[in-house]
């Protein structure tokens, strides 16, 4: 079968970048892309209130994917596109979507004056619950953005892509996380940078904070797990330039940084077999909401 880029629509600006960013995508991996628009139906109660009539309401939601699609075709020639209409509950159709897609993207709110994400329950669900790799991108975000300024500054469509950014956990350096990150770098003939946070392990506060020979032993045994982690996908990519960068602190701090000058960041979440809540891991979390990239999250075991 087939895999599919799929794209969420609500008809929201976020959305609609959402469904450009899968569009270019879906180009760069020639994959056929599907915009998915999923309808929830009013309470019983408001249902019988009469300010639209069902005709109305039915016409308005076939509308959006079918206008949006129309626009993609001509924007992108060649590239396949349909639509598909859902009813129920957004959250869990969008994750029900994912598991025949080869990757879902969604769009999400940037935050007023800074970078970053505002990311509302259904993406939050949406994350936490796909086993395929789910991509945010901010409301606005175009093709330039990530692309390489040129000499006056200002982004080219036809310019390099920017580097794609890479959080790994060296402790956990998972081979599906690590291929979609090298992949990403492939399509798009840009760099792969690769960024570890580490801090001491909780005894180091007690008496070793002062010790510079046991931080650099530290920082040096970091380094190394990062070199050995990467060692055989440099040698699976030979074409990818890899920048390691092993920094003593916050990790989601240092990836976030970074996103400041990448075309996509690329995290991951670690599959947990508990039914209950949303299990994303504080630094993934820490990342979709602050990054000034689109971020890509990839599950893993």
């Amino acid at each position: 079968m087939v895999r599919t880029v799929v794209a969420g629509l609500d008809g929201s600006t976020e959305s609609r970048a959402a469904v450009e960013w899968a569009a270019r995508e879906a180009t760069l991996r020639g994959l056929p892309l599907r915009i998915v628009h999923v309808w929830e139906p009013v309470p019983h109660p408001m249902a019988q209130a009469p300010l639209v009539g069902g005709e109305t309401v039915q016409h308005w939601t076939e509308r959006i994917p079918r206008e949006s699609a129309e626009g993609v075709r001509l924007r992108h020639p060649g590239l396949e596109v349909t639509t598909r209409q859902l009813t129920g509950r957004p959250a869990q159709a969008l994750a029900k979507e994912a598991q025949e897609a080869e990757l879902l993207v969604l769009g999400s709110r940037a935050m007023g004056g800074i970078g970053g994400f505002m990311v509302g329950s259904v993406g939050l669900f949406v994350v936490a619950h796909a086993a395929r790799p789910v991509v945010l991108v901010r409301a606005g975000e175009q093709a330039a953005d990530e692309h390489e300024p040129d000499p006056a500054g200002v982004p080219s469509a036809a310019a390099p892509f920017r580097p794609v950014v890479l959080g790994l956990d060296t402790e956990h350096p998972d081979e599906t996380l690590l291929g979609f990150a090298f992949d990403a770098a492939v399509r798009r003939g840009t760099t792969l940078r690769v960024v570890h946070g580490w801090n001491p392990p909780p005894y180091y506060a007690y008496g070793m904070s002062g010790d510079l020979a046991a931080h650099n032993s530290m920082a040096l045994r970091e380094s190394t797990a990062l070199t050995d982690a990467l060692r055989p996908w440099r040698e699976k990519y030979p074409d990818v330039e890899v920048g390691e960068e092993c920094r003593f602190g916050s990790p989601a701090l240092h990836v976030v940084n970074a996103s400041a000058g990448a075309s996509l960041v690329v995290v991951g979440r670690r599959v947990r077999r508990s039914p209950v809540g949303v299990h994303i891991g504080h630094v993934t979390h820490a990342v979709l909401h602050h990054a000034a990239a689109p971020v890509a999250v990839v599950a893993h075991h």
